[in-house]
């Protein structure tokens, strides 16, 4: 279920460190400091927990870091949770058993980390969360978080929808496509997008369910919400890959998605933003994959003893159609 580079003091991909007995101060103190181990690049190894492959921008997301990782020299080793926390929480269980250097992971959901980090910590491993955070008392469990803000990503959705609206009384039924339940992208997300209406009476979201941040799950999401809402005027859908699930059901309803049902779509993936410049989609939050080198870049300071910010953001911006077709022959991912 929204793109690159910048100090972050917020929330959007994510990198945690958990460092202790590295010599690191605690997150929370506004900035940490690896253990200075001085290791030679070709040494040190980091054990990645990644998500899954459940949309476009994940899989742009894992060939960043890939590649980015190959890159440097570094040596990564990479799990696929498949969208399930147990599995990231075994993940991150074998990396401490193998005395990596570094752990860094996106977290399936926001809580149940405790534990397992807390491990981590006890081992003097240090944590990076990436793309989404943890929600934990604790903030010791981790050094830094690398990531979008998804609370702005909702917003500047919601912002758009308003302005497209503005002078009008008409009732404006909105339906939404949420994310994974419990993830960090689709409560915050949310929480933006509420935030940015809530002062438009006129503005009501009749339904709102999870896609999972899947494309068949928003088409399925689509199917079901056309058949139950008399009226559906606009689509947030929380992520690209729903909102083309979207545009199926639409258009098999026979409905002209982007004209007769508004659609709005947070990530800006490549099948995403050729949907905009091909006028299904109306507008676009970009919320970038592009991760790979901030991480490299956490790691060689905590390798060197530096201090890095206790949060990361990445530099992201918003797509109209005019600006899709002109940024698609260099998109990336």
């Amino acid at each position: 279920m929204k793109k690159t580079v910048g100090l972050f003091a917020a929330g959007a991909l994510v990198v945690a460190l958990s460092a202790c007995s590295t010599g690191a101060t605690p997150a929370g103190s506004g900035g940490a400091a690896g253990g200075a181990p001085n290791k030679a690049l070709d040494q040190i190894v980091v054990g990645f927990a990644q998500v899954g492959a459940e949309s476009g921008w994940r899989t742009a997301n894992t060939k960043d870091i890939q590649d980015s990782f190959k890159e440097a020299g570094i040596q990564l080793k990479f799990s696929d949770a498949q969208q399930k926390q147990e599995n990231q929480i075994s993940a991150i269980r074998s990396y401490i058993q193998q005395n990596v250097d570094y752990i860094a992971f996106s977290p399936v959901v926001q809580t149940g980390w405790d534990a397992v980090l807390g491990e981590a910590k006890a081992a003097g491993i240090p944590v990076i969360l990436t793309d989404r955070a943890v929600d934990s008392k604790d903030t010791s469990l981790y050094i830094t978080f690398l990531g979008s803000d998804f609370v702005k990503e909702g917003k500047e959705a919601g912002d758009w929808l308003v302005q497209q609206y503005q002078g009008k009384s008409d009732p404006v039924n909105i339906v939404q496509l949420e994310g994974t339940t419990g993830s960090a992208p689709a409560i915050d997300r949310g929480t933006g997008f509420a935030d940015a209406i809530k002062a438009n009476p006129n503005m009501k979201v009749v339904a709102s369910q999870t896609g999972d941040f899947t494309r068949a799950g928003g088409k399925q999401v689509m199917e079901a919400m056309l058949k139950s809402q008399p009226k559906i005027d606009v689509v947030f859908a929380q992520n690209d890959d729903m909102g083309l699930g979207a545009i199926e059901a639409i258009e098999a309803a026979g409905k002209v998605p982007g004209k007769d049902i508004k659609i709005i779509t947070v990530d800006a993936v490549h099948d995403g933003m050729q949907a905009l410049a091909d006028g299904k989609i109306n507008y676009i939050v970009e919320c970038s994959p592009l991760l790979g080198k901030q991480l490299i870049d956490i790691v060689k300071k905590l390798n060197a003893g530096e201090s890095v910010p206790q949060r990361i953001v990445t530099d992201e911006t918003t797509f109209t159609q005019d600006q899709a077709k002109e940024a698609l022959p260099n998109r990336k991912y």
